[in-house]
């Protein structure tokens, strides 16, 4: 399904219709080389492959903006309408979003996805600049919360529902450790099946596309190693990574919440976390999730078997930080577990509590397409073509890994294949931040960070998670940089391995949990109840590019 171009992409409307943000993205497509792409995109359709290419025929990509966990009325612990949670996305510049309901008993009695459906049409006809998802919060038997989003078609709603009815281990009490369900292998094959319906639904034609990933995996230490992977490896290309921050990043907030930590990761260790996670695990470092932060932790094991799992970043908005709209009242003898959803809210004169900023506002996920329209975006996430940053910390980002003759290149998520011992050239190219956030202030990235790691294959260990060959190789000091430049990284291909990226403003930098010899100045952690402003630590992370190496 083809989506009508945003604004600022659509050479039809005039530049005096646009506003500052729009404008500016307008301009970084031209800085980019990407300018004369506007016209033409549609044309073709993203790839989900990741081969190297000659490096003259690498594409320009357009990075849409999106946001695949948010919620509205239809979820029982969240406040706003769809109309209003799209209305904001598209004021932060959001140019695709997923609505991911969470599946419990109400949601689930009063019709679930598709008593949404004729909302999410709605949305779709409202806001023709922008690509609106209809998904679901999968309560993951033995497990925490992922994102199942579907391609817009006739039957994406009914997947939905006979998904929740069937998989959702909240509906059936198929959760790790929940009295009289404590057989957690029987829990964890469940999640595994539920993958392997939905890639066979795909297969059938029933549905496009679907796609599905962890939510805050480390929140509760229940996502084990061994989960993750089997999650994976259960259906190719199903469920293809986690997000690498979760949302409720304004829980940290100074004076809004007690115990603040960013993402709500306030807990401890239970009697249901998998025991082989450290005690650092259940906090959030610069504001991403431990399995992202770690160098050489579980991301990087994963991604050591030299299989894509790719980070995302998003804002889980339920109820939003400093604003004043309440949740509406239920007319006398109706609940939720009979409506299927909450009132619209009220607007108040006081501002209500809230962890969570708006799609768009603090959290990006980028993904890189040369087409624009729902697939394409589907394809770019399975594929790994996806940057992520909050606060807006970057203005634009393009990574290219190529042989130093030039005559192969490859981007974030593809594989470049050389002879032992090339050289290779990683070209960074970065569009300063040019417009103040929702703060007021303007963003101005300090450094960037080269992190490699050796690919030694599938983990003989399926509960490793440690890649005790990946660091930190190169900082680049980028202080005071404006405008549109490229860092220049030479590397030599070695052995096979995959190099990705990080960089941040530099407010917020410590030893990385693994020591300094893996990681000299890693995001680090704020402690409980001084969880510090989450826009006084900003980064951003690129998903990894991988290098096979012959001979």
């Amino acid at each position: 399904m083809k989506a009508p171009l945003p604004r600022w992409a659509d050479p039809s409307v005039p530049a005096s219709l646009l506003g500052r943000r729009e404008l500016s993205r307008r301009a970084l497509l031209g800085a980019l080389g990407a300018g004369a792409g506007i016209a033409a995109l549609g044309a073709a359709p993203a790839s989900a492959a990741m081969p190297a290419r000659a490096a003259a025929d690498a594409p320009s990509y357009i990075w849409l903006v999106g946001d695949h966990h948010a919620h509205t009325v239809y979820s029982s612990d969240a406040k706003y309408t769809l109309s209003q949670v799209t209305e904001r996305a598209q004021h932060f510049g959001v140019d695709w979003i997923a609505f991911t309901e969470h599946s419990n008993v109400g949601h689930a009695d009063g019709g679930g996805a598709l008593a949404q459906r004729r909302e999410i049409l709605a949305a779709r006809a409202d806001n023709p600049r922008m690509m609106v998802f209809q998904g679901l919060e999968w309560y993951i038997p033995a497990a925490e919360h992922g994102t199942v989003m579907v391609a817009p078609g006739p039957n994406e709603a009914r997947l939905l529902r006979s998904f929740e009815l069937a998989y959702d281990g909240n509906l059936l009490g198929y959760t790790q450790g929940a009295e009289g369900h404590a057989d957690t292998a029987r829990n964890e094959e469940h999640a595994r099946e539920a993958l392997r319906w939905l890639a066979r639904r795909k297969a059938e034609g029933f549905v496009d596309d679907v796609l599905v990933f962890a939510n805050h995996p480390a929140r509760l230490g229940i996502d084990s190693p061994a989960e993750l992977r089997g999650w994976r490896d259960a259906a190719d290309g199903i469920m293809v990574g986690m997000e690498g921050a979760p949302g409720a990043q304004a829980a940290a907030l100074p004076g809004w919440r007690a115990n603040g930590i960013r993402g709500e990761y306030e807990n401890a260790r239970r009697a249901d976390s998998w025991s082989g996670y450290p005690d650092e695990a259940w906090v959030t470092y610069g504001g991403f999730d431990w399995m992202t932060a770690t160098v050489g932790g579980m991301w990087d094991a994963m991604l050591a078997e030299g299989r894509g799992w790719w980070i995302t970043s998003n804002s889980d908005v339920h109820r939003a930080a400093w604003d004043r709209h309440a949740n509406g009242t239920f007319p006398q003898g109706v609940d939720f577990a009979g409506a299927g959803r909450l009132p619209d809210p009220v607007l108040t004169e006081d501002y209500q509590p809230g962890s969570d900023f708006w799609p768009g506002e603090f959290s990006r996920t980028h993904v890189g397409v040369t087409s624009i329209d729902y697939l394409s975006v589907m394809d770019a996430l399975r594929a790994g073509r996806v940057w992520v940053d909050h606060g807006q910390l970057v203005g634009a980002l393009d990574v290219r890994l190529r042989d130093e003759a030039g005559t192969a290149s490859a981007t974030l998520g593809e594989r470049l294949t050389v002879p032992r011992g090339s050289r290779l050239v990683l070209e960074v190219t970065i569009t300063a931040q040019t417009l103040p956030n929702s703060t007021g202030a303007v963003p101005a990235l300090a450094h960037v960070d080269v992190i490699r790691g050796a690919v030694t294959g599938a983990a003989p260990d399926p509960t490793s998670w440690r890649a005790p060959d990946t660091r930190v190789v190169e900082s680049v000091d980028v202080s005071g940089r404006e405008g549109t430049f490229t860092l220049i990284v030479p590397l030599v291909a070695d052995a096979s391995c995959y190099v990705r990226l990080r960089g941040s403003d530099g407010k917020q930098r410590g030893v990385g949990l693994l020591g300094a010899e893996i990681d000299p100045a890693g995001p680090i952690s704020r402690p409980r109840g001084d969880g510090g402003s989450p826009w006084d630590d900003l980064w951003f992370y690129a998903n990894p590019i991988f290098v096979d190496v012959t001979g």
